[in-house]
């Protein structure tokens, strides 16, 4: 497999950057289903701290995807896919990227907006973007859980989407990001 993107596929490090972001996603929404059953306590703030860290992650994982994409070409959609579905695989995408952007910086400004520091696994504690403010707290809180929701409709949309690739159109849509090189 080679490392880069080509025209008909993705590279390793799309590929590694888009599942490993998956997979990072997924432990987000575990993380955060566990910390709102805890009541408030040492418990409850180890797993909001693992949390920050997966969501500090995720953010220079974006960006880093971001820029590899930026600099490598995108394989291109089979021939004779729809212009609507062009366009909607353009502004999913687009999407997508905004809410791995959204949902980390939101968490950080509302942690900083609570004077909660963020700490990236207890190695490096991040600068406070914002001064203490309970308006913006509420409002970065609400931004949060809304865009969460958001993600997971959006991110459901978009797996279901390459599974009509896959299963229906019976193209190479799924497979070129399949974590393994096709044979």
């Amino acid at each position: 497999m080679k490392i880069r993107n080509t025209t008909t596929d993705y590279g390793a490090i799309a590929r590694l950057l888009h599942w490993v972001i998956v997979a990072l996603v997924i432990v987000q929404f575990v993380l955060a289903a566990i910390a709102a059953n805890l009541p408030n306590g040492l418990d409850k703030l180890v797993i909001l701290a693992r949390h920050k860290s997966f969501g500090i992650t995720i953010l220079a994982l974006a960006c880093l995807r971001i820029v590899w994409r930026a600099v490598n070409p995108t394989p291109a959609l089979p021939v004779g896919t729809p212009p609507w579905q062009r366009l909607a695989a353009r502004i999913s995408h687009m999407g997508l990227y905004a809410f791995l952007l959204l949902q980390p910086l939101t968490g950080w400004v509302m942690s900083s907006a609570k004077n909660y520091p963020v700490s990236w696994f207890g190695l490096v504690t991040l600068p406070d973007p914002v001064a203490p403010s309970e308006w913006l707290f509420d409002l970065m809180h609400e931004t949060h859980e809304i865009s969460a929701r958001l993600l997971l409709v959006l991110a459901t949309v978009h797996a279901a989407a390459a599974l009509k690739h896959h299963f229906i159109d019976r193209d190479n849509v799924l497979r070129r990001m399949l974590p393994l090189p096709r044979r």
